[in-house]
């Protein structure tokens, strides 16, 4: 019985195993150098290296807390990145990851009704260790809109 899971599609987020700072730039603060505020995301190999799990913990109470299971996608090509979080927000993103470009997106509902549609944007540096994307929200007009700016550097290999 085939799990449609593919260990080599897998392998190909290599270059995100490992412990992150995260950093986050909102459009309407006033930006000085990235302040390390102690948020941090995990990216580790699941068993049997069949999906990548990713973790995090922002201490501000704006921000929450979570997980996040991501999974070969071979019907469409690319995976699908299961999200959940502290308050208890579960969606489904459709993920690519190639030529250093990371994309998620959530255009229709899932697990939860579809209030606004997400994407996100980055690109991972050529030494693998940073990460400079940003979150985009659609709004009803159906105009892509900046949401902010989210820079991950890797701290440790995974």
């Amino acid at each position: 019985m085939s799990t449609g899971l593919s260990s080599s599609a897998i392998a190909e987020l290599a270059p995100l195993i490992g412990t992150w700072r995260m950093d986050v730039a909102f459009p309407d603060a006033r930006q000085g150098p990235p302040e390390d505020t102690g948020a941090r995301t995990v990216f580790e190999y699941g068993p049997g290296s069949a999906f990548v799990v990713q973790r995090w913990h922002v201490p501000h109470p704006a921000a929450p807390d979570g997980i996040a299971i991501i999974t070969a996608d071979p019907a469409r090509g690319g995976f699908l990145q299961h999200y959940f979080d502290a308050r208890g927000v579960v969606r489904v993103y459709e993920m690519t990851f190639a030529e250093r470009t990371w994309t998620l997106q959530r255009t229709r509902p899932d697990f939860s009704p579809l209030e606004f549609s997400q994407r996100w944007e980055a690109t991972l540096s050529s030494d693998n260790e940073m990460i400079e994307g940003r979150w985009l929200h659609r709004s009803d007009n159906g105009q892509w809109s900046h949401d902010f700016e989210l820079t991950y550097t890797k701290l440790a290999q995974g």
